[in-house]
């Protein structure tokens, strides 16, 4: 598959991303934006590092200049944590099973698409070992939403009334 084709892939991802995210509500935003961004910058800088280890790299870039991770972190990583924040948060149990889906859907069969196309491959790291990262990036994603992210939108709440 051309590179051209690939980036036109990446970016119709990102656009499709950013319009299910428009739909998610704008309080819903401002509530899980914190967490969502916090995750985004996780996933960026996780990459940096895996691709100096060489656990996998990406090989299509929008951007020449840019790690080629920013338009997943930008586009569906960014709106996917919302949107899971925004359905299942509160409740750790169906959290925890979603993000398992998820995580099982991007690590197997998402995976498989994007190294078919020639996007994205794993080089020293196994399936099952990106998707025991991906949980725990969403244990972690979880306790910021507890720990920070809800006492700053709830402060901000109680200073508008």
């Amino acid at each position: 598959m051309s590179q051209h084709k690939n980036k036109l892939y990446i970016l119709v991802l990102m656009l499709i991303s950013w319009t299910f995210l428009i739909l998610a509500g704008k309080e819903s935003i401002k509530r899980y934006l914190p967490a969502s961004l916090f995750m985004s910058v996780l996933v960026y800088s996780e990459n940096v590092l895996a691709e100096r280890l060489k656990w996998w790299t990406i090989t299509t870039k929008i951007f020449p200049k840019t790690n080629g991770i920013l338009p997943f972190t930008l586009g569906v990583f960014l709106s996917g944590s919302i949107w899971i924040l925004k359905f299942s948060y509160k409740n750790f149990y169906l959290y925890v099973f979603v993000n398992i889906l998820v995580d099982a859907f991007f690590t197997y069969p998402f995976y498989s698409l994007f190294k078919k196309l020639g996007v994205w491959r794993m080089v020293d790291l196994r399936q099952y070992q990106l998707s025991i990262l991906f949980f725990i990036k969403s244990l972690l994603m979880y306790a910021f939403q507890k720990y920070i992210g809800d006492p700053f939108y709830f402060s901000d709440e109680s200073s508008v009334s």
